[in-house]
């Protein structure tokens, strides 16, 4: 997807007011297709009739709950996607992230905000194709396909896990700093997303390690950041 603008949006909250008025600002900012769901049953339904590029997510929703949601529509596709909740404690955000989301944004917010959010996950889930691979051990990354593969098995990266990879790898050998790395992912906007910059390590660590919790190449400089180590 070239023009991210292009996306088809699935927009889930029990707020009609909210529904109305995020839905008319992406319509505003160029969005062409926004399909909107008050609930989990909606939400399965838009999702079967027209599978979307990009999800946003409440969590407490009349029927079930987003967390969920998510887990049930991501078995059926790797689409990238935005929770956007009243739910602000730490436990709430890194859950979310930990079942692989790409954001979290919570109530209330400015709709500015979560239009740049958005675009940056959009940039980084459909950027154009690269035939660039990582080998990281025995594991091989295909970056242009999101793709680990390692013993036989192949694991999909999210968008977010790919932008890090990317990072990690373009400065192999070296120390990428906790702070650039965030910013590599959210941007300037980042403040506050150093715990859930952890979350997504050690989900590409189960990817891309034989022994994630005892990792070779994908390692931590405590007070630092992360290098990917040089193949030998």
């Amino acid at each position: 997807m070239q023009d991210i603008f292009a996306a088809r949006v699935l927009l889930v909250d029990d707020q009609p007011e909210l529904l109305a008025l995020v839905s008319g600002r992406l319509r505003q900012a160029g969005y062409g297709t926004v399909d909107t769901a008050a609930g989990c049953a909606e939400a399965r339904a838009c999702f079967a009739a027209h599978r979307p590029d990009v999800m946003i997510l409440d969590i407490n929703l009349p029927d079930g709950d987003g967390f969920s949601l998510f887990r049930e529509l991501r078995r059926q596709a790797d689409i990238p996607a935005l929770f956007l909740s009243a739910r602000d404690a730490d436990a709430d955000r890194l859950f979310g992230l930990g079942l692989g989301a790409d954001d979290y944004l919570t109530k209330p917010f400015l709709t500015q905000e979560l239009l740049l959010r958005l675009q940056g996950i959009l940039r980084r889930a459909y950027r154009l194709p690269s035939q660039r691979t990582v080998q990281i051990g025995p594991c091989t990354v295909r970056l242009g396909d999101a793709a680990a593969e390692l013993a036989g098995r192949t694991a999909a990266l999210t968008a977010t896990e790919l932008t890090l990879l990317q990072k990690l790898a373009d400065n192999r050998g070296h120390i990428v700093t906790f702070d650039a790395l965030c910013q590599a992912v959210w941007g300037d906007g980042y403040y506050g997303y150093e715990n859930a910059l952890g979350v997504h390590i050690r989900h590409l660590r189960e990817k891309v390690e034989v022994e994630p919790s005892r990792p070779r190449y994908l390692v931590t400089v405590r007070g630092l950041g992360y290098r990917l180590e040089v193949q030998p």
